[in-house]
């Protein structure tokens, strides 16, 4: 399985367990772990992590659902991208990098940030199709519907057990 895309996992910071929802970034210390950046996140940083993430995952349903985001969780994920400027730069050995102007964690979100446009403009990213998850994820095969093969067995499974079960 690949390793699916940053804003993918900000995105799935948010997950269900026995069907109740669970916040898996409610630390700066958990922020920090997930931007693996040498600057240790604000509450600030958190705050504006977990509006990304809110603003990211709303918009991701409502393409999936074929309705448009909503204009306010486009705002969301535009200023969190211009809160840090990126721009490319060739280096003496005529290789490229990427700089940014801000703090570090600044950086990390905005990079964040436009990962999650990037994934939303090109139209793969999906929620789980298994009822009880809440995952996106990026539909890279045709025939996907699911964020895990996991999901995708408890949708056979039970699909297989109300069969059975009504024969």
């Amino acid at each position: 399985m690949t390793v699916p895309p940053p804003a993918i996992g900000l995105a799935n910071t948010t997950y269900a367990v026995r069907g109740k929802l669970r916040d898996g970034l409610t630390t700066t210390a958990e922020l920090a772990a997930l931007l693996t950046v040498d600057a240790t996140p604000t509450g600030d940083d958190l705050d504006a992590a977990r509006a990304l993430r809110d603003a990211f995952r709303a918009a991701a349903a409502a393409l999936a659902e074929g309705e448009a985001p909503a204009p306010g969780d486009l705002a969301v994920i535009n200023a969190t991208t211009a809160a840090a400027p990126h721009w490319r730069e060739l280096t003496p050995a005529l290789t490229t990098r990427d700089a940014r102007t801000g703090p570090p964690v600044a950086a990390a979100l905005a990079a964040l940030a436009e990962d999650a446009i990037t994934l939303l403009t090109e139209g793969h990213v999906r929620v789980c199709g298994r009822k009880e998850c809440v995952l996106l994820f990026v539909k890279d095969h045709p025939r996907r519907e699911w964020c895990s093969p996991g999901c995708g067995n408890k949708v056979r499974a039970a699909r297989h057990y109300e069969k059975v079960k009504g024969l």
